[in-house]
């Protein structure tokens, strides 16, 4: 077996499934617990599926994963050559996986390097991409984490929500407290900061906002040399016209992945959410 350092993220990063295979990533998954059924993320519910409990307001909450799924997880990784593994988590402001994989790290039987990226989707799949990519170029465990918090420090990730109901019901919006008193009357705009869910503008009707956010966009890359994801859940049509108009915008635009979001993070934000993650290559 040739010795490797391995990568592990979770499947929140909602990297495509082709771009996981090549690079030879591991995705531990979470799960989502809909009425009495707790189903993997990825493999047992479909991101329709959740918008149909959550429009017809289902319950619907979320689990980490378990330290033993972790550990298993670690063992098998570790009994197909690796002799270290870096394992990249979202944020541990917004779940306890973090915790579940540093607990899993001390019975490994080779060692691990668990990071909290402070990151979620795509801002997290493009960390675990760009460590990936260091590992496969024979870079060390110190080494690939270096690479993937450096892109961590350089990545962006602002949304759109049609209403704050479903991050008030999870307990994920935090500062965004503040907007709940005139959730009604505005189309928040948010961004992830230092690992939480923060308020980033008010603005009156969703278009107003979907064109904010897309002028937000265009001032953080400017002519950088950017990757850029676009995420949605529910709304195709609208992601899709984003994704074209941040390309005409952003010249120094190297990447552009348009994804739905999966169950974990669509349990929290709702249908119609739109999303776009900048990351400086």
């Amino acid at each position: 077996m040739s010795r490797h350092v391995a990568i592990v993220t979770d499947s929140t990063a909602y990297l495509p499934a082709r771009t996981v295979e090549r690079h030879g990533i591991t995705t531990v998954p979470l799960t989502v617990v809909l009425g009495d059924r707790a189903l993997e993320e990825g493999t047992e519910i479909s991101t329709r599926s959740l918008a149909q409990a959550l429009q017809k307001r289902r319950p619907v909450t979320t689990s980490r994963p378990s330290p033993e799924l972790f550990a298993e997880t670690y063992r098998k990784v570790a009994a197909s050559g690796a002799d270290g593994i870096v394992s990249l988590h979202l944020s541990a402001e917004l779940s306890g996986t973090y915790d579940a994989a540093v607990a899993a790290a001390r019975e490994s039987p080779v060692p691990v390097r668990v990071v909290d990226t402070g990151m979620v989707a795509m801002a997290l799949g493009f960390c675990a991409l760009a460590a990936a990519q260091a590992a496969e170029a024979g870079a060390t465990a110190d080494e690939a984490v270096a690479v993937a918090e450096k892109r961590a420090a350089g990545t962006s990730a602002y949304f759109y929500v049609d209403t704050l109901d479903y991050l008030r019901r999870g307990g994920r919006i935090g500062a965004a407290q503040a907007l709940l008193g005139s959730a009604l009357a505005v189309k928040p705009l948010l961004r992830l900061g230092e690992g939480r869910i923060e308020p980033l503008e008010k603005v009156r009707t969703a278009s107003r906002a979907i064109a904010r956010l897309e002028e937000i966009v265009a001032d953080r890359a400017g002519a950088a040399r950017v990757d850029i994801a676009v995420h949605h859940l529910a709304a195709p049509d609208r992601a899709s016209a984003l994704a074209d108009r941040v390309r005409a915008r952003v010249p120094g635009v190297a990447d552009l992945h348009v994804s739905e979001v999966g169950a974990v993070i669509g349990a929290h934000t709702g249908p119609g959410l739109l999303g776009v993650v900048v990351s400086d290559r």
